[in-house]
């Protein structure tokens, strides 16, 4: 890891002014020669706090997540995937760059990528490809928008709203009046590929505020009504309290950390508990409808078998495991994340897949540039996870860095940390 520690942003800017990489191994024969010599179509699907072992795909024997399972039993599960920096802008520019959070810089939620970082993005280097790229939903970086860098935007800024007022379409915390936002973004993505052309490959990245909280809401969790059945009778297994890490052996900065501030207000008592893991899991079994939704729509208009579908997440959540709530921390409810990629193209023999190998949230948008065919800037750390897909078994990492650095600023409501991650220890 010491590459990452050692290279500045003047060299990661450096090189990504020099050129673009080779991908290798075969990645542009693959996206040119499958489905009639066309470019693969993208859509990546991103959700917000949400933790590897809420699928049903994953092992959880209670949340409903039926579209996500499919698609998983049709793609390659990454299970070991992790967030190099648990906090939704950092995560979300590692996602876009490739690159770790000190090498972009982006640890708040008020800087903008830069015009050389925007430069190397995946939404970037597939527009100049002759992509149509569209981003809908929450963007989640700081600066203006950026409409002009898509040939369809329709994201916003700052955490959204699950509700708002219609008709005015103005956001409106905490009153619910019209649809959920889930199902409003899942609609627009609908339209969206409702409107593509089969003479233009296109990349759609659709970033859900799901299954976030709504901050500054004394309710937390609040999910569509219309699903509000789902999970009544169930009952949630609480986090054992005596665990060996329970936040009482915890240093006093993280005892009165935010963190711990977030778990009076969700799982303080065990009926708070049951409340908000259930209507955390109702938000997931909203975004899963809409996924269903979506991959109905590819079907109707006939690209299905061309598109490979991404789902993943910014980063992992405490359930009140360890005496917490949130993320920002290096423990495993806080990095880990679900990973599918579902790629139509591949022979039966290689559907269905679990892949162990370590993938982390630097590696999408290198990923999503090999899918496409097109090659890597040289400035990105991040690798390629669609060999894992194609069944090979690539020379992989071993051990991976963390860091979170936003608790600088505010310590001690959100510590400080680094860490470095191997395949059996912190």
């Amino acid at each position: 890891m010491a590459n990452v520690a050692g290279i500045t942003r003047r060299d990661l800017l450096k090189n990504a002014a020099i050129g673009a990489a080779s991908v290798g191994l075969g990645c542009a024969g693959l996206s040119q020669v499958s489905h009639g010599g066309k470019r693969p179509n993208i859509v990546f699907l991103l959700t917000d706090d949400q933790r590897w072992d809420s699928l049903g795909c994953m092992g959880n024997p209670i949340v409903q997540t039926p579209n996500l399972d499919a698609l998983a039993a049709g793609g390659t599960l990454f299970t070991n995937h992790f967030a190099t920096t648990p906090i939704c802008a950092a995560s979300r520019a590692s996602i876009f760059t490739g690159l770790h959070t000190r090498c972009h810089g982006i640890e708040d939620f008020g800087t903008p990528l830069t015009p050389e970082l925007s430069r190397i993005t995946y939404p970037s280097v597939l527009r100049e490809a002759g992509y149509r790229t569209a981003f809908i939903g929450k963007y989640g970086l700081g600066g203006e928008l950026p409409v002009n860098d898509y040939d369809y935007f329709d994201g916003f800024e700052g955490q959204g709203f699950y509700f708002q007022k219609e008709p005015t379409g103005e956001f409106a915390q905490g009153e619910e009046g019209g649809p959920h936002l889930t199902a409003k973004l899942g609609g627009k993505a609908v339209d969206f590929i409702e409107s593509t052309s089969a003479d233009q490959p296109f990349c759609l990245s659709l970033s859900f505020k799901a299954p976030h909280v709504q901050d500054q809401d004394p309710r937390q969790y609040l999910y569509d009504p219309a699903l509000d059945a789902l999970y009544k009778d169930d009952e949630i297994p609480p986090p054992p309290k005596d665990a060996p890490y329970f936040y009482n052996r915890f240093p006093a900065f993280i005892r009165d950390s935010e963190g711990r501030r977030r778990w009076h207000m969700r799982f303080a008592t065990p009926e708070a508990y049951q409340r908000s893991v259930k209507g955390y899991y109702r938000l997931i079994s909203g975004v899963d409808r809409e996924v269903g939704r979506i991959m109905a729509a590819l079907e109707e208009q006939g690209v299905a078998d061309n598109t490979i579908v991404i789902f993943t997440s910014d980063q992992g959540i405490f359930n009140g495991e360890r005496g917490l709530a949130g993320k920002w921390l290096l423990h495993e409810e806080s990095i880990r994340a679900p990973l599918i990629i579902h790629d139509p193209r591949m022979p039966e023999r290689l559907k269905g897949r679990h892949c162990e190998a370590m993938s982390l949230n630097i590696d999408l948008s290198p990923t999503m540039m090999a899918l496409a065919g097109e090659s890597i800037p040289n400035a990105v750390q991040g690798r390629d996870l669609s060999i894992w897909v194609r069944g090979g078994r690539p020379d992989w990492r071993e051990e991976c860095f963390f860091e979170h650095h936003f608790g600088a600023v505010r310590e001690p409501v959100i510590p400080a940390s680094d860490g470095i991650r191997t395949e059996r220890w912190k």
